[in-house]
């Protein structure tokens, strides 16, 4: 890739079903950084954790990962990415990804392929990831995230609901019609101009309905450029049950 790109990965403690997450043990590091090191693999010019608890920062930095102290307020990862891209002095035209710091099975590849993407599409604030989906409960699930895309790959919504809805599905229901459904992989690449004004957009109705942050971007007539990946990311970790999982998935 021609042009160099910068990963900066979001990680605060407070989380309800798993505390202090970013520091969960996995393979004998911090989780936090098994992810930054994992993302280091995709080829980026720099991967920073952005965080506001000293214990991460301390943690990455023991194992020779770049940690920023960033707010305690800031309502969503875009935010806090905003504050990063601030203090490393990123100029506007720079590639940042958002690499989730619960992704510690992330493919490198995807990571790339996304800034390479955002790199190639002039007109897009943003890019993203998706993947087919072809397992009907997981279609109707309001915890997958849905979506679909114009002609040129570019993202029409996003939506907890299952769409699009094929009406003339053998039985009704919601079915999915082969080759028609993408899951979104929480994945993004922006430019970093886009990134400092995202905080100041106002927050939409779409957004406040299904509580997903990229419908603002939407809403205010900027499009987001998606790569559907031929595979799906590894697990993440949102709970025990899955930290466990991805424990045994690195030891083996």
């Amino acid at each position: 890739m021609s042009t160099p790109f910068h990963i900066v990965i979001p990680a605060r403690l407070a989380s309800t079903r798993l505390p202090n997450k970013p520091l969960a043990d996995i393979a004998g590091a911090p989780m936090i950084v098994q992810v930054a090191r994992r993302a280091a693999l995709a080829g980026a010019a720099q991967v920073v954790v952005a965080t506001d608890a000293t214990e991460v920062r301390q943690a990455c930095e023991a194992h020779g990962i770049r940690a920023l102290m960033t707010r305690a307020d800031h309502a969503s990862g875009s935010d806090r990415l905003a504050e990063a891209c601030e203090l490393l002095g990123l100029p506007d035209d720079a590639l940042v990804v958002n690499v989730q710091g619960d992704e510690p099975l992330i493919a490198p590849a995807m990571i790339r392929a996304c800034a390479e993407l955002l790199a190639a599409r002039s007109q897009c604030a943003m890019a993203t990831v998706a993947h087919a989906i072809d397992d009907d409960a997981e279609f109707g699930n309001p915890n997958v995230v849905k979506l679909v895309t114009d002609a040129q790959g570019l993202a029409l919504y996003f939506s907890r609901a299952p769409i699009p809805w094929w009406r003339d599905a053998p039985g009704g229901g919601a079915r999915i019609k082969p080759e028609a459904v993408l899951r979104h992989v929480g994945l993004y690449a922006y430019r970093a101009g886009f990134l400092r004004r995202f905080p100041t957009l106002a927050v939409s109705p779409l957004e406040q309905i299904e509580a997903l942050e990229q419908l603002r971007v939407l809403w205010h007539g900027e499009r987001i450029a998606v790569h559907v990946s031929a595979e799906r990311p590894g697990p993440g970790v949102d709970t025990p049950e899955d930290l466990e999982r991805v424990r045994q998935l690195m030891a083996s």
